[in-house]
């Protein structure tokens, strides 16, 4: 690793003005928040790269990460955002359900007229029951408003100054707290205290050990100590060559 792709990096926090969710675990109808926020779904929500509103077809099935990530790696990269101290969460309790007089959960439908049960009984799919799919009852664990979290942009980006987050396009506050240049070390042993995307690692380090937070679409790697070359931004120090899905098309 003889050079930098990066010149300098920004020290950010990101202020929660309201309850963040992602469905990062799912236990019977509850669905949970991990402390953590991806370094995927902040690129998105950065503006950086952008998906259609509503997938169709085979899209539904196959993420675009590395189509969509790739492209821009040269210039910009993000890690996964790191809590403040102890994050805090808040659980609500979501119905979906039809509003309907009458209504009845049938197989993988919800059912709003009753004439149209013996139509269901001889396997066929009455007009008036729709698809359901998804939830429609549960409980959500969200991060809870006021949560502070820390992550590192690295290049020489414009942020915005608020951004939207989470599956219900949560208000959060962007501050920029500190800029730093990216200084290359040596290769040798190094402890990572912020978040990594077990996903962006280069192939040439070697993994010593770490703590893993087993979230879609990419684990979390925190505490990790690692043997190869490093960057030191501040006093933060990570490994060198991270780089989105860098490890999967390193595989390739």
């Amino acid at each position: 690793m003889s050079t930098i792709p990066f010149q300098q990096a920004k020290l950010v926090e990101l202020y929660c003005l309201e309850p963040v969710f992602f469905a990062s675990r799912e236990l019977s109808d509850t669905y949970y928040t991990e402390g953590v926020i991806g370094n995927y779904a902040l690129t998105y929500a950065l503006g950086r790269v952008n998906s259609p509103y509503r997938l169709q077809g085979q899209a539904t099935g196959r993420p675009t990460y590395k189509e969509d990530l790739q492209p821009i790696a040269q210039d910009f990269y993000i890690l996964p955002a790191s809590p403040v101290g102890r994050v805090t969460f808040r659980f609500e309790r979501f119905n979906a359900l039809s509003d309907s007089y009458w209504y009845a959960m049938t197989n993988n439908r919800v059912a709003t007229a009753r004439e149209d049960l013996p139509l269901q009984r001889q396997g066929k799919k009455p007009s008036s029951f729709r698809p359901s799919n998804f939830p429609q009852t549960g409980r959500l664990r969200m991060i809870e408003r006021r949560n502070k979290f820390q992550t590192l942009v690295f290049g020489n980006n414009q942020l915005p100054n608020y951004i939207r987050l989470g599956k219900f396009m949560s208000k959060v506050r962007v501050n920029v707290l500190n800029e730093f240049p990216v200084t290359l070390l040596a290769e040798g042993e190094y402890q990572s205290q912020h978040y990594l995307n077990a996903a962006d690692l280069p192939q040439q380090i070697e993994a010593l050990a770490f703590d893993l937070i087993s979230i879609p679409p990419a684990p979390i790697i925190k505490n990790l100590r690692f043997r190869g070359a490093a960057w030191q931004v501040g006093e933060i120090i990570v490994p060198a060559g991270l780089h989105f899905c860098g490890r999967e098309s390193n595989n390739e």
